[in-house]
């Protein structure tokens, strides 16, 4: 039976069943080159605050720690494709990083005395 709808009852950017798509696709490409060229020049920041003599080792540690978070989190929504998926995986992913914070401090505060 054809009811003259071509694309079978389905919108553009539904889902037909789980797992799969109308081919029209619900998002563009990442641009990965451009991820990974960004990914590279905050590498090279972290490579010339690291070897910045001026700065007190607190505040280096802040940066570092904090450019490998920015680092972290755009591999998280670009490369393991987190930026386009619902919000409940992306509280599943993101519910580790408090955790990971309250360790580094931890180790942190153990390296202070």
């Amino acid at each position: 039976m054809n009811t003259g709808d071509e694309t079978g009852g389905t919108g553009p950017g539904e889902h037909t069943g789980p797992g799969e798509h109308t081919g029209q696709g619900e998002h563009g490409e990442p641009r990965y080159l451009l991820i990974w060229g960004f990914l590279a020049v905050l590498t090279a920041i972290e490579v010339a605050v690291a070897y910045m003599s001026g700065l007190p080792r607190t505040v280096l540690i802040l940066v570092l720690v904090g450019l490998a978070i920015w680092k972290a989190t755009l591999v998280a929504l670009y490369y393991m494709h987190l930026k386009f998926e619902r919000f409940r995986l992306i509280v599943l992913a993101t519910i580790p990083i408090p955790l990971a914070v309250i360790l580094v401090l931890a180790v942190l505060l153990e390296y202070a005395r």
